[in-house]
């Protein structure tokens, strides 16, 4: 009779240990059992937007959960709308010296891979996002992960001739708790490779400092009005070291006197001091901007303001 009541009790406690943790909620969770939801992923690993959905685990990881682990800071740096999303895991990649958790941020029926860097004592590193199905520009996108790992980024289209356009970019992490570029191959046209997206082009530059400060085509900060006069929003891109180095930020700057303004928010190392002379501004990183740019180049620039288009007016 004991023997009995010692197999039932070992197979009650051994459920016990099998029974899932509920993620979904706003509690507290262990870390062991946060990681535990992303299982061993087999590489290669390959993903693409057709089927980016159909890649990730049922279990539901609720957003206070996750920023108990990742700063909120860096998933809304990447994801849209990222406490409003389904958050869902994919699987989890082990190195020597960190670990690579892969999920899904579904929002309005789009969705974005994202992995996370962890080090062996699950403290946060890096962000990257390496898939979505949110472009609309007519490529079919995908990417391909190899044991190193190499995380190789792929777009792919026919063009009017029926032939095959491609870019692909590899990226890795590296020690300086950041992405960078290691491969850079592709048949797309010179014209359209050059171009750089300014993502607040279109927005209102009536304010005292708002507008376009030009290097060249490729050195560049757009500053666009805030939400008040003591804010602008901004986007820099600078590419240093005959391209093999590229930095780019959009954030919002405050200024700190009439003629100097910061960038820096709660969480993110990264702080980049401005500063207003005549028609230029300078900019200098301050703190750590690893994540937004090449090991081998800074935040730290002169540009120069593009004087606007005179505007017709009617006698």
């Amino acid at each position: 009779m004991k023997k009995w009541i010692s197999l039932f009790a070992a197979v009650i406690l051994l459920a016990c240990k099998e029974k899932k943790v509920d993620l979904s909620g706003d509690k507290p969770v262990k870390v062991n059992d946060f990681i535990a939801a992303f299982k061993p992923l087999a590489l290669p690993f390959n993903a693409a937007d057709t089927n980016i959905n159909k890649l990730a685990d049922s279990t539901l990881i609720g957003y206070k959960v996750l920023t108990q682990f990742i700063p909120d800071s860096s998933v809304n740096r990447i994801i849209h709308n990222a406490s409003k999303a389904d958050i869902h895991p994919i699987g989890r990649i082990e190195k020597q010296k960190e670990d690579y958790l892969l999920a899904n941020f579904i929002h309005n029926k789009k969705t974005q891979m994202v992995a996370f860097v962890l080090d062996k004592k699950n403290k946060f590193l890096a962000a990257k996002e390496i898939l979505s199905n949110t472009s609309n520009d007519g490529y079919y996108h995908s990417v391909n992960i190899n044991k190193e790992p190499t995380f190789l980024l792929s777009r792919e289209k026919l063009n009017a001739d029926k032939q095959l356009m491609f870019t692909r970019i590899g990226w890795v992490y590296n020690t300086g708790n950041s992405f960078m570029v290691i491969i850079n191959d592709g048949n797309e046209d010179a014209k359209k490779a050059d171009e750089i997206i300014d993502p607040i082009d279109t927005f209102p530059k009536k304010n005292k400092y708002s507008g376009n400060y030009v290097q060249n085509k490729k050195n560049f900060i757009s500053i666009r009005d805030g939400r008040n006069q003591q804010s602008y929003l901004f986007f820099i891109h600078f590419e240093k070291n005959d391209g093999t180095c590229i930095g780019e930020l959009k954030g919002l700057m405050k200024l700190t006197s009439a003629t100097t303004a910061i960038y820096s928010e709660g969480g993110d190392p990264c702080v980049i001091d401005f500063s207003f002379k005549g028609n230029e501004i300078h900019f200098k990183e301050k703190g750590s901007c690893g994540n937004r740019r090449g090991m081998q180049c800074f935040f730290n620039d002169t540009f120069v303001k593009k004087k606007e288009p005179k505007s017709s007016k009617r006698k």
